[in-house]
């Protein structure tokens, strides 16, 4: 049984930093695509970062320079280092794995796998 567990949201003020964890069980992350998305109440859950079984990543625009996604084969886990948060940053963040090996990574109908969500929430 897979099961993606994330840790690490909570409060902060703007400008400051968070780091998000993801522990995974039921599946070896180095030959999945680990993801984070993110979704705040009313919009869609969209791609914040994902890190492919070569090891290669990619961010959305609205987040590049900011974060950075990494992960741990030994712990078997994935984080989001998140640097000057921003108001619009507060969502829920979801981390998601997916096994396929497709271009279109940052869709979210390719993954398979879900956490719980972990909040995050700036303030001004």
């Amino acid at each position: 049984q897979v099961q993606l567990v994330e840790s690490g949201g909570g409060r902060v003020q703007a400008g400051g930093s968070l780091r998000l964890s993801c522990a995974a069980s039921g599946l070896t992350i180095s030959r999945y695509t680990m993801a984070w998305f993110r979704q705040a109440p009313g919009k869609e859950r969209d791609v914040v970062a994902y890190i492919s079984w070569s090891g290669g990543t990619y961010y959305a625009d609205f987040v590049k320079g900011r974060l950075a996604i990494s992960r741990d084969n030994a712990k078997n886990t994935v984080y989001l280092q998140m640097n000057s948060l921003k108001t619009e940053d507060t969502a829920v963040y979801y981390c998601a794995a997916t096994g396929t090996r497709s271009a279109r990574l940052s869709n979210r109908d390719l993954y398979n796998y879900w956490g719980q969500g972990t909040q995050v929430t700036v303030s001004s």
